[in-house]
């Protein structure tokens, strides 16, 4: 077995700090004390340290204890929350001591059965209600490990931060000061240590690796969207490195199309990097770090995927995440990350996330949460250049477009017409709080009302789908029609002078003749979704030639006639099946 010789110099005395164990210490009651340990304010416990006051090496020492032994029952123990750092260290008189440094929880860890216990300096005792809502307010990222040093930080990287802070008045010190300012050195055991926001942003990879190797991150492309992949890094390195290098995948593999707007020319990429880059900051900085996962990273031709452990945090979900006050998880690193420049402070990175996808025709960033995960999903499947080069155009006329603008005319764009319940979910708004806006939008000629009483829609306005090269739903009526004058020449009766006029007739729409009727349609989709078992927008266009506004009319109209019911939202995610009833 190698030796992995600690950094402490002499062996620190028991106390609140430091719990000292027996030889005889199974790896399931050692995992306890560390387990109390890091409920308290993390230290050290050792196994066999009263052998250093032996002069001759004994018989039996601490080498009988595997370390990967005890970071299982640790694991076991804690349900996979306590990181620790487990080493052998060789006494003067060649007996060997079992070192755990555990890093202080940041919220109260309990045990399977639901015990929770501290270390008080002497005992294992039952932590109070009162001190487990003080712990769970702890920043993970603030912990200073206790074996961690200033050796733990690669030069290199320090400067790369410098680098990236170079506005801000700290850029100017030398590094312990630039380190110091930003919160990311602390006085710890009589030295000054590097915190693991630190060590996450600076480490080398031996500390990433004793500290934090949960921050790996594995990349994965896929040539199809299959979940097969062909190609697969694993990247364990500090955030600005591993931003740089997964830009440097993701470039690689990434394809623009040009749109030519006026004299300029707008570039389209498949994934746009200040979209990406701002979600893997957003991954890398709001992830639960006291869980062993990794960030999963997966680049499909259709979308990029970023899985990070932790689900969503304060009251937040994919249903508010654009109006809800930002919740930092991890403080100290977030903090950081805002005064180099990376993130902001005032919480506005999804806001740039859906405004960029949403200029450039496409659909809008989509937030799958779970308890202990969540998974972001950037789709590039295509995109609408007319609805980029009228953006263009209308961010110049009106000088600004606001995102709850984009985010109407994108809806409208891709689904021709939307109730105002609808458009206020898509908003993330109360219904009562978007008819100021529609009434702007309408005002500024972007949108128009469809529909009276309680079936009134929106719908993009006659220029606006002029401008996308689509036919417009206004219908206008013909000048009002007489009868022909009656070909007999007596005169007509007093009461019939003046015939009245007939109802003006509603043109009817050209229509591609051998393109199926709407009632055709309609029994399309049916059976459609009776093979299949669900029919989808793309089926209908597909099968019947249709366009997407069209053939979502005639998944509406089903819906609303009791045929089909509605699962998932959007064009692309909306499926439809048959109701228990029977359809005609």
């Amino acid at each position: 077995m190698p030796e992995a010789i600690s950094t402490l110099g002499v062996l620190p005395p028991a106390g609140p700090s430091c719990v000292h164990l027996p030889l005889e210490v199974t790896p399931q009651e050692l995992a306890r004390y560390a387990v109390g340990l890091a409920n308290a304010r993390g230290g050290t416990v050792l196994v066999g340290a009263d052998l250093a006051a032996l002069e001759k090496a004994p018989e039996r020492d601490a080498s009988g204890l595997h370390p990967l032994m005890v970071t299982h029952a640790i694991f076991e123990l804690s349900g996979g929350r306590l990181s620790v750092n487990v080493q052998h260290h060789r006494l003067p008189n060649g007996a060997r001591v079992l070192a755990v440094f555990v890093p202080q929880a940041p919220y109260v860890l309990a045990a399977p059965d639901g015990a929770v216990i501290a270390w008080d300096g002497l005992h294992l005792v039952p932590v109070s209600p009162a001190f487990s809502e003080v712990s769970a307010d702890q920043d993970f990222t603030a912990v200073v490990p206790p074996d961690a040093s200033l050796a733990d930080l690669d030069p290199a990287e320090v400067a790369r931060l410098r680098s990236l802070g170079r506005r801000t008045e700290a850029a100017s010190l030398p590094d312990l000061d630039f380190l110091r300012e930003l919160g990311l050195l602390q006085p710890s055991g009589g030295a000054l240590r590097p915190t693991l926001a630190a060590i996450l942003l600076a480490g080398t990879p031996a500390a990433l690796k004793a500290h934090v190797p949960q921050s790996e991150v594995c990349y994965y492309h896929h040539a199809s969207p299959d979940i097969e992949f062909h190609f697969r890094e694993d990247l364990l390195r500090p955030i600005p490195a591993l931003l740089t290098r997964l830009a440097e995948l993701i470039q690689a593999r990434n394809r623009f199309t040009p749109v030519q707007v006026g004299l300029f020319r707008i570039e389209v990429w498949d994934q746009d990097e200040a979209v990406y880059r701002e979600a893997l900051l957003n991954a890398l900085t709001h992830r639960d770090y006291t869980l062993r996962d990794v960030v999963h990273v997966h680049h499909y031709p259709d979308r990029l995927e970023i899985m990070n452990p932790g689900g969503l945090t304060g009251g937040i979900t994919p249903g508010n995440i654009l109006r809800h006050q930002p919740k930092r998880r991890n403080p100290l690193l977030a903090e950081v990350l805002a005064r180099l420049g990376l993130v902001e402070r005032a919480g506005v990175g999804i806001d740039k996330m859906f405004s960029l996808m949403l200029r450039h025709g496409k659909e809008p960033p989509e937030f799958l949460n779970y308890p202990d995960a969540m998974t972001l999903s950037l789709h590039s499947p295509g995109f609408d250049a007319e609805f980029v080069r009228f953006v263009a155009r209308k961010q110049e006329e009106m000088q600004t477009l606001s995102l709850d603008m984009l985010i109407v005319l994108s809806l409208l764009a891709r689904e021709g017409e939307a109730t105002r319940p609808h458009l206020a979910r898509a908003l993330q708004l109360p219904e009562d709080r978007t008819p100021r806006l529609l009434r702007s939008m309408e005002g500024h000629g972007l949108i128009r009302k469809a529909g009276v009483g309680r079936g009134i829609a929106y719908q993009l306005s006659d220029e606006v789908q002029g401008a996308l090269g689509r036919s417009t739903q206004a219908i206008r009526p013909t000048p009002p029609q007489t009868l022909p004058a009656s070909p007999v020449s007596e005169p007509p009766h007093e009461s019939a002078k003046q015939a009245p006029p007939v109802k003006p007739q509603r043109p009817r729409r050209t229509a591609d003749p051998h393109a199926p009727s709407a009632a055709e349609v309609r029994a399309i989709a049916l059976a459609l979704a009776r093979e299949q078992g669900r029919v989808r927008n793309r089926d209908l266009r597909g099968t019947c030639g249709l366009n997407t506004q069209q053939a979502w009319k005639i998944l509406r109209r089903l819906v609303l006639d009791g045929h089909l019911r509605k699962s998932g939202n959007g064009t692309r995610d909306a499926a439809y099946e048959l109701t228990a009833g029977p359809a005609e």
